[in-house]
């Protein structure tokens, strides 16, 4: 990966492979600015880079609506001074895919992420019941793979499919169509207040009667309103945990400076990871 210094446009690090759902929400986020995107091995590498300034941005998947939250990311934010920038969220949609030439009666095997195999599980009992299912490390090596497989389908999306030169068979075969993942946008710096923001923060409270409470009142008294609150055990610290919190808002509004500074009263500490522009869902 080059270095910044060298780079005429935006370097924007993914968790990868290539054609996953992470890459087309960062071709999402940055769709109207030049910009070459680089896929990392893992949601650390991503933190890495960006902070050893390999990369301009990173995008990271924060949270599944089905199966909650991507733990990794949310042990990296409160050990690192990366900022949250942006969010993304991205309708996952699965297609069945295969080799120009394979027809549905041919599939004898469906290979894929296991998560994707599970989010299709009832379209595979119904449509291929004596199918092989064989579990891949991404939804993008399953296509990958059937370059070497015969009779053989991958679940995966359609960037994918167009990368290995696949065709899709059926599209949209996700069992649940209610199903979004969320994704952060990594920076040195969080973004500026467009009047439809959020903020999210961690903190860990004093072990004492109410403290969680008036921590929470400090927002509910200036109507702030919280869209998630989630703990977390703090790494080694046994039986003890922090919060990670969002709120609607931006960190340098009049009301959210007095939420901040009322909750540290209790907190052991308090994070701010970042204030950024509400995302738009994709309902594609």
């Amino acid at each position: 990966m080059k270095d910044l210094a060298d780079a005429h446009t935006a370097v924007i690090a993914y968790l990868g492979p290539e054609g996953t759902f992470c890459e087309q929400a960062a071709r999402k986020f940055f769709s109207n600015e030049a910009a070459t995107f680089t896929p990392s091995q893992s949601i650390s590498d991503v933190f890495t880079v960006v902070e050893k300034e390999k990369a301009t941005y990173g995008v990271v998947p924060l949270e599944n609506s089905l199966q909650g939250s991507e733990r990794p990311t949310l042990d990296l934010l409160l050990q690192n001074d990366l900022k949250v920038r942006g969010e993304v969220d991205i309708r996952i949609v699965h297609n069945l895919i295969a080799k120009a030439g394979i027809k549905e009666k041919d599939v004898k095997v469906i290979v894929s992420h296991p998560q994707a195999l599970a989010q299709c599980h009832r379209f595979i009992e119904k449509e291929f019941p004596r199918c092989e299912l064989r579990e891949a490390s991404s939804t993008a090596k399953a296509v990958e793979t059937l370059k070497i497989l015969d009779n053989a389908a991958a679940i995966g999306t359609v960037i994918a499919a167009q990368k290995y030169g696949m065709t899709i068979l059926l599209k949209q075969i996700e069992d649940n169509p209610n199903n979004f993942t969320r994704f952060f946008v990594l920076g040195s710096k969080d973004a500026g207040p467009t009047g439809n923001d959020k903020t999210s923060i961690v903190f860990s409270t004093r072990d004492e009667p109410g403290a969680l409470y008036r921590i929470l009142r400090a927002f509910a008294r200036r109507e702030v309103n919280l869209t998630k609150i989630e703990s977390r055990p703090e790494w080694g610290k046994p039986w003890k945990y922090v919060f990670y919190l969002d709120f609607e808002g931006h960190r340098t509004e009049e009301k959210s400076i007095e939420a901040l500074n009322e909750m540290e009263e209790s907190c052991i500490f308090v994070k701010v990871l970042g204030s950024y522009p509400r995302a738009v869902i994709d309902s594609d």
